[in-house]
């Protein structure tokens, strides 16, 4: 029997290396992409050496289309995929009128043009398996609006609704698609400076990659259509869909403000 694969995207490092070493945990093969000189390679090996399952890594920028359709090609042939985790993705907060486009355009390729044509091009090999997953990476930036983030609430408020219909596309088939929706991560030394500059509301709900790549992996085999990965993180889903948009987005949007200036 030819042995099966999950497929991780942003695999490096943060949620994507998390998630790496959950599947390892598992004794579940992976097949890791990320970009060049990113470590993809020693994670790669760190896996193989530590779990004995199998882990191959593949270099590659998500942000080009054509790259995608090229290695989803290869992928199919020679792999057999039961679980795709669409995680690779770009934030950050900016003033908008002071980014320049190239920053606009990553994050919408990442976001949402990497995550559609990956998980498009990978469909055939999921459907030939008995059981197969589609994990789709969101925020809880997906459930509001906000100012100083702008592309990134919106990139992945589209995340949410394509996973949300795709699961009604595919209930019916032996593909299961669920979205996640982390709060704030202490994922790099950057992102720990932007969470530790906010003020406590800003903090609240902070958990560790390695927790949400355990707790979404869990909750995916359980079959949960949306997974909020902490009781703080479901306080903060309930009050931004109690709240209505003329309190909260100023208040979330304040939040984005301080950490856009720093």
């Amino acid at each position: 029997m030819k042995s099966q694969y999950s497929v991780i995207t942003g695999a490096a490092n943060g949620l994507g290396r998390a998630y790496a070493n959950e599947l390892a945990k598992r004794k579940i093969n992976t097949l890791l992409i990320d970009l060049p000189d990113t470590g993809l390679s020693e994670l790669c090996r760190e896996i193989i050496n530590i779990s004995g399952t199998n882990s191959v890594c593949f270099e590659q920028d998500l942000t080009v289309k054509d790259n995608i359709i090229d290695l989803s090609e290869k992928i199919n042939k020679e792999y057999d995929v039961f679980m795709l985790i669409n995680n690779v993705g770009a934030g950050g907060a900016q003033l908008f009128d002071r980014v320049d486009v190239d920053y606009i355009n990553r994050m919408i390729q990442l976001n949402v043009m990497a995550t559609s044509v990956m998980t498009h091009q990978l469909i055939p090999n999921l459907k030939r398996q008995d059981k197969s997953y589609i994990l789709n990476v969101a925020s809880m930036a997906s459930f509001s609006p906000m100012g100083y983030k702008t592309v990134y609430p919106a990139s992945k408020a589209f995340i949410r609704y394509f996973s949300r219909s795709l699961y009604q596309e595919f209930k019916k088939t032996n593909i299961f698609v669920s979205v996640v929706c982390p709060g704030p991560m202490r994922t790099n030394a950057d992102v720990t400076k932007r969470i530790e500059s906010q003020s406590a509301i800003g903090r609240f709900g902070v958990v560790t990659p390695e927790k949400v790549a355990e707790i979404s992996i869990h909750r995916l085999f359980k079959k949960d259509k949306m997974i909020i990965t902490s009781f703080s993180n479901r306080v903060n889903w309930l009050m931004m869909n109690i709240l209505p948009d003329c309190i909260r987005l100023p208040l979330v949007s304040r939040i984005m403000k301080r950490e856009a200036e720093m």
